[in-house]
This record gives C-alpha cells, structure tokens and sequence, in this order.
C-alpha cells in the first residue's frame, strides 16, 4: 500500500478485500451496492482486458482487479475530481500495473478507442431520465444519477462498439426501465443473457436489475432467482453477507 494525499474532505474505505481501500468524499457522491452487486456479478475470464464506464471514484475496476486475475481494466469517468480520486485509490493499492483511470466522455468511445478491443464492459450508468425524479441541485450528484451527460442508448451504444464478437456487457439498472433496456440493448445487437431482479425486503418491489448481455449472442435469457438485500432494517441476508466476504 502505498501513501497518498487524503484532502480534508475525504475519507478512506476499507473494501474487504485484499486490504483494498478506496477515497470517497464525505459530502458528495459515494458508491452504493449497486456497484458491489454488479462487480459480483460480472463473470469474466482470467487475462481478460474490460473497461467499466461512468466509473465514478473507481470502485467496479478496484474489485474487479482484486477478485480475478485480469489482464487490464480501464475505469473511464466524466468528471475530472472523481477520475482524480480513483487514481490516487488505485495508487494507493498498488494497482497501477491492471488498473488504468481515464477521464473522458463515455459519448465519444467509438473515436477515442479502437473497435473490438476489450471482452467485456460494465456500467453503473445514471439511472434517471429528465421525466424521472427530482434533479440534485449537486451538479455532482446529478450528473452520477440523471442522464445529463450520457443515456442508457450512449452507453449501449458506445459498449457495443469496443465490445469483442461475443464479449459480454454487464450492467446495474432500475426495474422500471427493463423494457427500453431490452430494446435498446437488442438494437446493438447485445442479446440479453442473464437477468437478476434485487428486492431491498423480500415482500418490496425490486429497486434493482442485474443484466448480462452478450454481443452477437444467441436469443435465450436465464432469469436467476431473485436477490434480497435485508432481512430485516440494518440485516443483511446471508446472500449479501456472502458478496461483501463477511460469511
């Protein structure tokens, strides 16, 4: 591990594996578990190169880098003060060698990368559209959670391009938009696979969706069975407990 400057207004976490640690502000945008959810998700191959976009302070390519033995992963994020962030967590892990942080604009992929170039993709894009929500008035935030900056057809779009024949795209989103999801993903010739539903109490509405798609894949979809994030308020379920290692 090596040393970095931690401003005044950040703080460390610890992420419970491999001694990982990650920088977050203690005033602006922090990762959620939709990110751990997905990192578990994500099925990828040893030596495999992917990029994770809109990705935020870095934590999908910290975990993907300390759970598989990648080849590379490249964290691409928008905003210049959490691309900055995510270096120093990389840097502070020891990670320089597999992980690389780009700040740059998930729009313009398909001219600043070459086509066909990773195996696989994964996003935690902003879920909300204009119609959707009330709009943080932290730009910031605003930016991580409504589609000011990219939509779900951008990101789509722009992973399929550097998306390999049969390279998977993995991606954390909200239920309520799963029809323009498959639509989307579909019109990109990126065939959903698998599909998980996660429910915050098992008698709640899913508040979120899991999915792999595959480019050039065959039409056949496995629906896995649902996750349960709480048992009770403050309890994990076992299935959680096990994706943070605590069991």
């Amino acid at each position: 591990m090596e040393n970095v400057q931690i401003k005044e207004n950040e703080r460390i976490d610890d992420l419970q594996i491999k001694d990982y640690r990650i920088i977050q502000k203690t005033d602006g945008f922090c990762f959620g578990i939709d990110a751990v959810l997905l990192s578990d998700y994500a099925r990828v191959k040893k030596k495999s190169k992917g990029i994770d976009l809109c990705s935020g302070t870095g934590i999908i390519p910290i975990l993907m880098e300390g759970k598989y033995p990648l080849a590379y992963v490249e964290g691409l994020e928008y905003q210049e003060e959490f691309a900055k962030m995510a270096e120093r967590s990389v840097k502070m892990n020891g990670q320089e060698e597999k992980v690389h942080i780009v700040q740059g604009d998930v729009r313009n992929i398909k001219t600043d990368y070459e086509r066909e170039s990773f195996d696989w993709v994964t996003c935690n894009p902003p879920y909300m559209t204009g119609e959707h929500g009330l709009t943080n008035p932290d730009y910031a935030k605003a930016i991580a959670r409504h589609e000011i900056l990219c939509t779900l057809e951008d990101v789509v779009s722009q992973a399929a391009a550097v998306l390999k024949d049969r390279g998977r795209f993995y991606m954390v989103h909200r239920p309520f938009r799963l029809a323009e999801i498959f639509q989307v993903l579909m019109k990109y010739k990126l065939e959903p696979k698998r599909m998980q539903l996660v429910y915050p109490y098992i008698d709640r509405e899913p508040n979120m969706v899991l999915i792999e798609a595959r480019k050039g894949g065959n039409s056949r979809i496995t629906v896995e069975r649902p996750l349960i994030v709480y048992e009770k308020p403050g309890v994990y379920t076992s299935d959680i407990l096990e994706i943070y290692g605590r069991v």
